[in-house]
């Protein structure tokens, strides 16, 4: 009888102090409790960029400290997206060393929602919700326990991670400063009201990179319509350089099965990779132009820089914020560094017999004051008498300043006839170039006043006209 009663005021003493306990930490937590929180919060270190070796715990003080948070620096957010193993990916480590190189006082925290992104996706998709919802509680313990300026907060989120981050970014007390959205997950998100995905409001400056945008609007796997302050369609958006494939049989056969889905994350994940290059190769920003569509991007029509049209892709973006969202294209090369320059070619094709020729393939090589670019190809769908053709082509290697340029027209791979008996040719007096990166405009004259260009013939060379120099331009 005696050991049961010293076992029942044992058990409320244990009672009262679980008591005690709760209400100490709800006090410390200004009387909320975030137990419900599933999302964990791990404070990487340059040392280890790969493990989550301590977490920020909301509502106890000392995790800051035991991870020693550095209160007076900028903090990076990663949020990752779906996942079939229900691991980190490869590109989680690689994005945390790439930001403490930048900024090595910074503090990297790497959002854990792999238990509920490793469901079904539509089930995952739902979950943004809730991780937004956690992230945003998060953020709110840090700005009302330790004053924490949420203008040191950026998001980066990742496929379903960046509209987890849209949902954070909206639920905040005041604004994070910003959010980088890296290829949105498109479906069930596509034609989603603005609060329960990625949008402009989320905070101070939405910047969104698009770069697997294949397939009709709601089935593609990153979202098609611009969902930010400033949105960069690399490429056109649908489909990435080196994501062919080719590459993934060539990769199947170095390292094995294992990396058949990088075939499907190639695209998709190349947002990431693109913004890893950013904060790595400081020096060289790429350039991306403000464009009403693609196709007239393909033509060359939008290397302009005046008022805003163009801008650094990634970390040192301007953030500029227009009424409606800024959609800007680019041209890469299929691996890091993936900085190209552009190039506006205007031609004017002349002659005394009327002759339309469609879908030709021509090679130009550019010669410059650094050095040269050879036998860069382009189709130009149609070539006609008296008329003029403005497209663009790229190359990533920097020239400097233009001297010179070879334009040759390549003959049809299969035998024609009609070439046989007489080759295709144009008089061409002029072209016009306009230099993206540098936006530089030049003239370039036929060296024997006009060049005939004949289909299968040699190249016509033309060098920069004496009268026109280099002259900068909008």
């Amino acid at each position: 009888m005696e050991s049961k009663a010293l076992l029942l005021v044992a058990l409320g003493v244990w009672l009262q102090s679980l008591t005690v306990f709760h209400a100490g930490v709800a006090a410390a937590d200004g009387g909320r409790d975030f137990a419900d929180i599933e999302s964990k919060f791990a404070l990487r270190t340059p040392e280890d960029t790969a493990e989550d070796t301590c977490h920020l715990i909301p509502g106890v003080a000392e995790s800051l400290s035991d991870c020693h948070f550095n209160h007076s620096s900028k903090t990076f957010v990663v949020i990752h997206g779906w996942t079939v193993t229900g691991m980190y990916e490869s590109w989680v480590p690689k994005l945390v060393a790439a930001l403490y190189k930048r900024e090595p006082d910074s503090n990297v925290i790497v959002v854990d929602w792999l238990y509920r992104a490793q469901q079904h996706y539509p089930v995952s998709a739902g979950y943004t919700k809730l991780v937004g919802n956690d992230v945003a509680r998060f953020i709110n313990w840090m700005e009302e326990e330790f004053n924490y300026p949420l203008d040191n907060v950026h998001l980066l989120g990742y496929s379903l991670g960046a509209h987890a981050a849209g949902v954070a970014g909206s639920l905040t007390n005041k604004k994070v400063n910003r959010i980088t959205g890296l290829d949105p997950a498109g479906p069930n998100f596509e034609y989603a009201e603005a609060p329960s995905r990625l949008s402009p409001d989320d905070a101070d400056f939405v910047d969104v990179l698009h770069t697997f945008t294949r397939g009709s609007p709601g089935r593609s796997i990153g979202i098609q319509k611009p969902v930010g302050h400033v949105d960069i369609y690399p490429n056109g958006g649908t489909f990435q350089p080196g994501c062919n494939i080719g590459e993934a049989i060539r990769v199947i056969a170095e390292r094995g099965l294992g990396d058949v889905d990088q075939l499907v994350k190639c695209s998709h994940e190349r947002s990431i990779h693109l913004f890893i290059d950013s904060l790595l190769n400081e020096e060289k920003p790429s350039k991306a132009y403000r464009c009403n569509s693609k196709e007239a991007f393909e033509k060359g029509l939008c290397l302009s820089c005046r008022k805003n049209r163009c801008n650094n892709v990634g970390y040192e973006i301007n953030k500029v914020r227009a009424k409606r969202s800024s959609k800007m294209y680019m041209k890469t090369r299929s691996q890091m560094p993936y900085k190209v320059f552009h190039y506006q070619v205007k031609i004017h094709f002349s002659g005394t017999e009327s002759d339309t020729q469609l879908n030709q393939a021509f090679v130009i090589s550019l010669y410059g004051t650094v050095a040269e670019s050879e036998d860069i190809p382009f189709t130009l769908p149609e070539v006609s008498t008296n008329k003029t053709s403005s497209f663009l082509i790229y190359t990533e290697v920097d020239i400097g300043e233009l001297l010179m340029m070879k334009l040759k027209w390549k003959s049809d791979s299969y035998f024609s006839w009609s070439d046989w008996w007489s080759s295709p040719g144009f008089v061409l007096e002029k072209i016009r170039v306009k230099a993206g990166e540098t936006q530089k405009k030049v003239i370039f004259c036929a060296r024997e006043k006009v060049s005939h260009l004949q289909k299968g013939k040699d190249a016509a060379v033309f060098v920069k006209c004496h009268d026109k120099s280099l002259k900068k331009s909008g």
